[in-house]
Parts: C-alpha cells; structure tokens; sequence
C-alpha cells in the first residue's frame, strides 16, 4: 500500500468512526502525512475542556482568523514565545471555515511557519460560547487566554511584541 493510500484509509476510518460517535463532533483533518499534524474541529462543548487546567505552567489559547490582519501580524510573535518557552502550551483556535481546511488553512500555517497546535471552531451559536468563555468578550479577534491552574487573564487586542506577550504571562505566573 502506498504512502497516499494509507492516508487516504486513515482518513475514510477516521471520519467513518467520527460520524458513528454521538458523542463529539470533532472531526480530524491531516494537516500533512505525518499524524502527528492534525487540525482537528471542535464545537464549543469539546473545545470547552481545553480552556482549563491542572497545570502551573502558563497556557494560551489564541482565538484568530486568516482574514483578521492584526491576528496574522500576532501569530508570529505567539509562535516566538512558544519556541522560546517549550514548557508553556500553546493552541491556537481558527474562526475560519471549515471548508477551507485544506485549500486555505494549510497552505497558509505551512507559509507562514505555524507549529503551534492548530484546532478549528466550528460553532454558529458563538452568542452562546463567547458569553461563556468571558462575558466581557466582545467577540472580536484576536482573544487570548493566558491561564493556569490557578489564575487567568484575557486579552481582546493583539500583543504588539514578545516582550508585551511575555509581560502578561509574568504578571500571571507571579
């Protein structure tokens, strides 16, 4: 069996298992041949247990979209502070279509050097979840959380440099 038929297997298991469950509604997307790059999408109810933790090192999840240029011009100085400070966790949330994964997404984290975990949300009833994530969110982008087990802050503007990303998370961790 060929490399491509393999994935192509994969991928009818993965999204023949994923639609059998009643559970979840993640559905799983190779970001390339490598299993270990994948986007998977998520409604609000799976992404919900990825905004909390156990852990005293400092977590961020970044809410962003292709088409928000002052998330794009953000992007890389998360993805610098992720490189610099391997123990924190990083994950970035894409507002994008589902649709586009393939022909949009990928090409553009590949193009842009994005290795930072990558997940979709694909959720409509964002007057619900946003209220839930921060009642104070606007809903515009980009949002960050900067959390651990034991405090949390939220940002509803675009960090300007590494050392302002950085300054937040110290004011977090202390």
């Amino acid at each position: 069996m060929t490399q491509k038929n393999g994935l192509i297997l994969w991928l009818c298991v993965s999204l023949f298992y994923t639609g059998c469950s009643s559970n979840s509604s993640e559905v799983k997307v190779a970001l390339n041949q490598n299993d270990t790059d994948i986007i998977t999408v998520h409604d609000f109810t799976t992404l919900e247990p990825l905004l909390y933790t156990d852990s005293e090192k400092p977590q961020i999840v970044n809410f962003w979209a292709m088409w928000c240029a002052p998330c794009v011009k953000e992007l890389p100085i998360i993805e610098a502070y992720a490189k610099k400070n391997p123990n924190a966790d990083v994950l970035l949330v894409s507002l994008d279509f589902q649709k586009d994964i393939e022909t949009k997404l990928k090409p553009f984290l590949k193009d842009k050097n994005i290795s930072s975990k990558v997940i979709l949300l694909d959720d409509p009833d964002s007057n619900s979840w946003i209220d839930k994530i921060d009642p104070n969110w606007s809903g515009a982008i980009p949002f960050t959380i900067i959390f651990n087990n034991k405090n949390r802050s939220f940002h509803e503007r675009a960090f300007e440099s590494l050392e302002d990303l950085e300054n937040e998370i110290q004011k977090l961790i202390k």
